[in-house]
This record gives C-alpha cells, structure tokens and sequence, in this order.
C-alpha cells in the first residue's frame, strides 16, 4: 500500500461509533475529579468549575458536597443552589443522604455529586452513590463527582497491600472508563502532609490518627504513582479511539510501545528474554508478533514448536500476543503497529544466505520511516539445536515431487494442444495460455510448481513456437525479451496467486473456527442440563482439535468426579491440582509437561465449574502437541463459553429450589396463619370452662379438681404455641408493624419476668443490671415475647431448683442482653440450628412445644437491627446472647430544684 494514501475507515466501526455518538446525545455528561487520596483539592476543584459554570448561565446544583470541616471548601458554596438532603433512618440515627428524586423533578444541568464511592443507608433505592449518578445521567443531566484512587474496584487489593487498609466502598472500572471527562487533581506528599498537619484535611483528632496510619508519606508517594498511571492509561485509551476515529496511520510516540518480531530461527528465546527486560528497563507494554508467511507455514513441526514455545515465552513476561498471516512480515508488522500505536520495532539480526536478499530491517524502515527500529544481537551462547533431519525423516520439510511433475506435464500437454492450432493462434495468444496454466498450478499447487510449471512453459514456446521451430535456438532479439518478459511474468504471476491462495486458506481457517464457537454457543444457548454442556465440549474439541476431550464436573466438596473410562494418560491428581488452582497442567505447559493430557480448567465468573482434559491423538507424536495463539485463544474461548454455560445450569437450578422453597414456605405459613386464627377462639373457649371449673360452687372434689386444673395448664400452654405459630406468620409475612420508643430496658424485664413468673416459680431467677444502662430505642411488647420464650426456654430445659441469670451490658454501639442457665446446655454444634423454625431441643421429649420460641425471639431481634447467638453459659448451662442497637437517646431536661424564698 503507498504511504500517502490514506487507509479506509471500517464502516462497521463506523457504524458502531454513529450508535455510540446517538447514545452519547441523549445522556449527561460525567466529569470526575481524581486524586490519589483526601485533601488534594478535589472537592475544592470540582466547587470551582461548578462557580465557573454558574457564571456562564448554566443551571448548576449542588445535590450533595461533603467539605468535612474545611472552611475554604464551604465558603465556595456560597451562591450555589443546595439541595436538601433526604433524612434516612438507620439505627436509631438520622442519615442525610442525597436526594435523587428531588434532584430528578428539579433536572438542572449540572448536579454536583461529591464522593461517588459512598454506600447509601438503607432503604435508599440504590445501595451506591455511583448508580444514583447513573440515573442522573439517563435522564440527560451532567454530573460532576469526585473519586479517590483507593476507591476503584481493580486497585482495590493493590492499595490494600500498600497501605494495610481494606477500602469497603468502591467504584466499578467501568463508570471511571465511561465518564466523559477525567480530571486529575495532584499534590506532592510533602504538601499534602502538610495542609494535614494545618488540619486543611480533617479535624485535629481524626488527622493525628490519620497520619499514624494512613498518611504516611511512602503510602502517599504510591497512591500517588497509581492514580498517575491510572489516569495515563485512560489518556491512552483516549488517543487510540481518536486515532480509529480519524482513521490516523501515522504513529505518535505518545509513549514507548514495544513490538517484538519474532521469527522461526532458534534464537526466539534470546529474543524474547531481551525485549522482556527492554520493555521493564522502558517501563512500558510490549507486544509479541509472528507473521505466518506461505514459506514459513511449510516449516518443519521442530522449527514450528521452537516459534511456538517462544510466543508463549512472550506471553509469560506479560507480552501481548499475535499471530498474523501475510506474505509480506514488513508490511504486516508496520500495519500491527500502527493499529497499536507502537513507536519501536525490535527484531533479531538476520543472516543471509544470498546478497539479492533484503533484510527486513531494510523494508521495515522504507515503509515506516517514523519508526524507531532496535536489532537485537545473537545470544553469547548458541542456543542448541537438534539436527535437522534427512528428507525422508522430515514429511514437513521435504519436496513432493508429484505436483512438481504435475506442473510440467500440464505445460507439455498445453503445448501439444495447441500445436494444431499453430495457423489460426498468434504467438502473443500462445504465450497467454501458458501464462494461463501458470495460474492454475499456483491455485492448484502453490508457488514452487508454478515456477515448474513458469520455466518448461517457457521452454515449450521457444522449442515448439519460436521460429527456428523444434530448436532452442533464436532467430530474432525480440524473442529474447519475450521469453524474458514471459518468464518474469509468470513467476510473478504464480507468486501472487499462491500468497492469495494462502490467503484464502488461512481466512478460512478463520472462519471455520469462528463459526465453529458460534454454533457452540448457540447450542449451549438452549441447554437444560449439565450432561448435555458435557457432551457438546466435547464434541467440539474432538472436531476442532483432533484431540479426545473428557469434561469433569466437581462435586458438592469440591472434588472432580472421575470418568467411567478415563483416557489411557489420565492422572487424576494433574486434574484436581489444575481445578484447585485454576491453572493449566500438563501436556505443553510448565506444570508437570511429562503427562500425555492437557487439563484445562473451566473459570466461570464465580467460581470454577471443572476441567477439560484433552488428549491429543497422533500416538507417539502426540508429546510434541502444540498450540498457536490463534488456536489457544479458541481453546480459551470454548472452555469460557462452556465454564459459563455449566455455571448458567447450576444458577437455573438453584433458582428452581429457591423457588419451591419459597412456595413451600408460603404455604406453610398461610397453612399456620389459617390454623391459628381457627384455633384460638375454640382455646379461649376450653380456657374459660376449665376456669369456670376451678371456680365452681360448691368447689370440686380433690381428684376432679386436678384434673380441672391439669386442663386449664394444658389449654394455656396450647394458647401459647398457637400465638407463636400465629406471630411467626405475622413476622415473615411482614405484617407487624413496630412500634419503636425509647424505652427503659428494667421495665421490660420485670414485665417478662411478671408474665413468666408461672414457669419460673421452681427456679431461682438472679437479675444483673447495670445501674447506668442507657435507654434504647426498640418496640417493648416485641422485646418483652423475646425475653419470655428466653426465659421459658430456660425453665423448660432445666431441672427445677436450677439457677437462671438475667444480664445486660454495653459494647460499642450495641447492648447485649444475657440469659445463662446452669441446666444441661446445648448440645454441640446445634447454636445455629436451635434458632431453626420446629428445631426443639430435644427430638424426642416428653417436654411440650413446637419448636417456634427461638425462631420467634431471632426474627424479632434481627428486625430490630440486633443479632442473636447461642452459647455456653458461665454458670455451666446454655446461654443467648441478643443485641440491641444503642442509638443515641434524646436529651432529658433535668428537672428544676425548688427555690426557697428567704425569710424575713
């Protein structure tokens, strides 16, 4: 292609950006203020654009700035329009949260969104800030928000390491990608250390601590790094889509991109390992290219396995891979930097055999003056090689003489057919149908029978056209020239069809494994089972590759399944090592290479869903089964697409079970809420007769009086289980509404020792207070029903005589609530399941009940916002434990102290 015609555009590209540009027009625009930690100014910058932009006439809104005490940051909101923040109560505390729906009806053009890593209090429609931004740019309003480096979700375990802090709230990759503008907002540490200790970052207090942990100066010194790099990587990104957007093929040394060329000769390796430490020395990307030409694609399976193992080489030391198929390595390695926006070419010092050859270093600088070309000298050491071998021990390499015969006996037959026509036939009209069979050959046989065919064409018009005839000799000059002209022709001409024959070879390889995937996903788009994923992988591998493919599926332990008939070379703990690590092993790879299988784990977005071990076929050469880029990429896209599938088939599964669950829990709870409500006036009638009993005149004899007495314990009892099978359907139906005060928590445990106190009366109940508990904030009939199920719990399961304490105590934020006994305790391993709805204590007891006390006492705490556990109790028996938020009580005026009026 000339270097001054301009390359044409993609129109699917094209099209795809004139979508993108559509999509774009109706959405806000997002500007995010970055920085590498607090306090460099972000706030205080975004504020300034949002004046600058008010002075413009633009309607700006300030939906939620957080200036954290700084005074220089809230005086620049003076003059800007605040909305009100939306009041959200979490906990017993009022949180003011950014409204988005005021922010919504309002639609300004510009909102100022500060913080946009802040999780939302509950019972905000988003959980995130970000999301909240999203909607605000749907509806066409442009948003301007501030993110700290720590806070993007890919550097989130990096700056981990580094700082030896988890940040919680995080902002996806993606939404810091998609803004429409990045603006970076620097300051060295030593300032930044600075206007902490001027406490320009956060209050006294918070920033002594701060700087004892966070601000350190190597912590910020490396924030500092990643939140450059990070913003660098965007700018890159930005020039490479404008440069396929202006259809630019000049390169800009923007930066130091490297591409490596490598070639089939044994020094690959070297090649490699020094472009490695160039690229690291450069602090810059590099790539790996191998341009397959139609020479280099007949090359022997060793050379073709020494190129091969050098791109995977590459790709270990963080290289970009490629292979490119083009008769022309010049040509396609200036186009592949070009599209990459590479400025350096390293290539290996070439050694040739014959001085009409020109390097490619030669070719590389004629087509790509701009480029900066690095040769990399010959190792120190010979790398060594196996000898190549004989003809006849290389079926690869060696020449086929059949089409080589072919050739020529097409060019005699064309010459003893045209004999015959010698009167009517020009001799420019012969020469075109030798030219003609040239062409043929080379679509038929390749380059090298073309020239076959080329020079016993050339040779059959001079003897049998060319006067003298049946001579070889020349009457006329001209002759000379046309047999010249003939001759360059047709191994010109045979040269260009065989490389478009390669081509065509090539592209159809291409499509053949691109269609291929898509039939594989298309099938795996329909599939119900796992067996039925199993079977299409393998399958497919089996076509595709010519390779045997087993598919093992883990178990509910995490342990792979073994086939009924394993391939001969299977070892199942190769299998299991590369499920657990989720790395390849085996065959053609570093780990245990020995083994005749390759194992390929199958990642999902979760979690790993198996393993496909391939077993080449070929038989004893099958040790020497390698992949090409191309092919590998296949391989990984085929085990990504049935790792997803297997994944898909596991979620359809369990959302199948949930499903039933939860239509069995419905019934179940509708079948209680029924049986309840018609049994409780039938109860309330039985305990009004045995109460009528007990109370009859003239009173009842001993025995009749027992057994009036034993019916009325009995009937109360039943009333107490069918109210808790009736409070349980209330409670997870979400029927009761809490009624929340701030309450005394000694009211509520002498409430629920007055109404236990029947049960309790065989045991020696001992209540520890603190004297200075604080009000909490909680619905006391709801709390009172957990203390009375704690406490009967405890009577019931206890000796009479037993001792029974009643505890309380601040940690934090939370107050516990304690109940211990000194009876038999828990039974080992059963704290978390006691909690189960119908799970008693006992399965077989003569001791009443139903199981729903504790289940009860769990839902109630956990709706107050409290957890509740069981444990071992200091007096030797069981023991819960619930929490309780503490809130912050409201102020109580203190009372005001009589005056005494002085006497006269």
């Amino acid at each position: 292609m000339p270097l001054n015609v301009p390359q044409r555009p993609d129109p699917d590209a094209l099209l795809a950006q004139m979508h993108a540009q559509e999509r774009s027009a109706a959405r806000g625009r997002l500007r995010i203020y970055f920085g590498a930690s607090a306090g460099v100014g972000k706030t205080y910058a975004m504020l300034q654009e949002a004046r600058r932009l008010q002075a413009e006439g633009r309607e700006v809104l300030v939906g939620v700035v957080e200036t954290h005490g700084r005074q220089e940051t809230a005086q620049l909101l003076e003059g800007l329009v605040q909305l009100p923040r939306r009041q959200v109560e979490h906990r017993g505390v009022r949180i003011g949260e950014f409204d988005l729906d005021a922010a919504l009806a309002r639609r300004p053009a510009v909102v100022l969104v500060d913080e946009l890593a802040h999780s939302n209090a509950p019972g905000s429609r988003h959980p995130k800030r970000w999301q909240d931004v999203e909607e605000l740019l749907e509806a066409g309003i442009d948003v301007l928000s501030t993110v700290n480096v720590q806070h993007l979700e890919s550097l989130n375990d990096v700056v981990g390491g580094i700082a030896g802090i988890r940040v919680a709230e995080t902002v996806p990759d993606s939404v810091f990608d998609e803004a429409a503008e990045i603006v970076m907002v620097d300051l060295p540490a030593d300032a930044l250390l600075k206007r902490l200790k001027q406490g320009k970052v956060y209050q006294p207090a918070q920033a002594e601590r701060a700087a004892d942990n966070f601000f350190r100066k190597g912590n910020l010194i490396a924030l500092r790094e990643l939140a450059l790099r990070r913003t660098a990587d965007r700018v890159e990104g930005e020039v490479r889509a404008w440069r396929i957007e202006q259809s630019i093929e000049d390169i800009w040394k923007t930066g130091a991109g490297l591409l490596l060329c490598i070639g089939p000769d044994s020094a690959g390796e070297h090649l490699v390992r020094s472009c490695a430490r160039m690229a690291s020395q450069l602090g810059t990307g590099w790539h790996a290219l191998y341009v397959e030409t139609p020479r280099l694609a007949r090359l022997p399976a060793a050379a073709r396995a020494r190129m091969l193992a050098a791109l995977a080489l590459a790709e270990d030391l963080g290289a970009t891979t490629a292979t490119v198929a083009d008769g022309e390595v010049a040509q396609a390695a200036v186009d592949y930097a070009r599209s990459h926006n590479l400025s350096k070419i390293a290539l290996g010092r070439s050694h040739l055999r014959w001085p009409w050859q020109r390097q490619v270093a030669r070719r590389l600088a004629r087509l790509a003056p701009g480029l900066d070309l690095i040769e990399v000298g010959a190792p120190a050491v010979a790398p060594s090689t196996t000898p190549r071998p004989p003809a006849a021990q290389a079926p690869a390499g060696r020449i086929r003489p059949l089409p080589h015969l072919v050739a020529a006996g097409a060019s005699l037959l064309t010459a003893a057919a045209v004999t015959p026509l010698l009167p009517w036939l020009d001799l420019a009209n012969i020469a075109m149908l030798f030219l003609l069979v040239v062409v043929l050959v080379a679509v038929r046989f390749g380059r090298a029978p073309s020239v076959t065919a080329t020079c016993v064409g050339v040779a059959c018009f001079d003897f049998f056209f060319v006067p003298p005839r049946f001579t070889l000799a020349v009457s006329d000059f001209q002759y000379v020239i046309t047999f010249g002209v003939m001759l360059a022709v047709g191994l010109i001409t045979g040269h260009l069809t065989a490389g478009l024959r390669f081509q065509a070879r090539v592209a159809a390889r291409r499509e053949q494994r691109v269609r291929a995937l898509y039939e594989f996903a298309r099938e795996l788009s329909g599939v119900l089972v796992a067996e039925q994923v199993v079977e299409a992988t393998q399958a497919l591998v089996q076509e595709a590759f010519g390779a045997r493919a087993t598919l093992l599926a883990p178990d509910a332990d995490g342990k792979l399944v073994l086939p009924d008939a394993p391939p001969p070379g299977f070892d199942a703990g190769i299998a299991q090592w590369a499920f657990d690590h989720a790395q390849v092993a085996g065959l053609g790879t570093d780990t245990l290479p020995a083994s005749s299988v390759f194992y390929l784990p199958l990642v999902a977005p979760m979690r790993t869903r198996g393993v496909l071990a391939i077993e080449p076929q070929g038989g004893p050469e099958r040790g020497r089964w390698t992949l090409g880029p191309e092919q590998r990429r296949q391989l990984d896209a085929l085990a990504a697409l049935a790792a997803i599938a297997l994944e898909r088939v596991h979620y359809v599964e369990v959302a199948q079970s949930a499903l039933v669950g939860m239509e069995s829990e419905r019934l179940r709870n509708s079948l209680l809420a029924a049986l309840s409500h018609d049994l409780r006036t039938p109860l309330t009638s039985l305990v009004g007769l045995s109460e009528s009993l007990l109370r009859a005149e003239p009173p009842l004899a001993q025995a009749p009086r027992e057994l009036a007495q034993a019916l009325h314990d009995e009937s109360l009892r039943l009333v107490t289980m069918v109210a808790n099978l009736l409070d349980m359907a209330r409670i997870e139906s979400g029927q009761v509404r809490f009624n929340l005060d701030w309450q005394a928590l000694e009211e509520v445990v002498g409430a629920a020792l007055r109404a236990s106190s029947a049960a309790l009366r065989r045991h020696h109940v001992t209540v520890r207070l603190p004297h200075d508990m604080p009000l909490l904030r909680f619905d006391a009939v709801l709390v009172e029903r957990v203390l009375c199920n704690l406490l009967e719990n405890a009577a019931k399961y206890t000796p009479p005589g037993s001792r029974i304490e009643i505890g309380a105590a601040v940690r934090d934020a939370l107050v516990e609530v304690m109940v211990f006994d000194s009876g038999p305790g828990l039974k080992p391993g059963s704290e978390e399941a006691v909690f189960e709805k119908f799970t008693r204590g006992e399965c077989e007891s003569a001791l009443p009940g139903v199981g729903l006390g504790l289940a009860i006492c769990r839902a109630i705490v956990e709706a107050h916002g409290g957890r509740i556990r069981a444990c071992a109790s200091p007096l030797g028996g069981a023991g819960f434990v619930f929490s309780l938020p503490a809130g912050q009580p409201p102020a109580t005026p203190e009372p005001e102290l009589p005056t005494d009026s002085p006497h006269e």
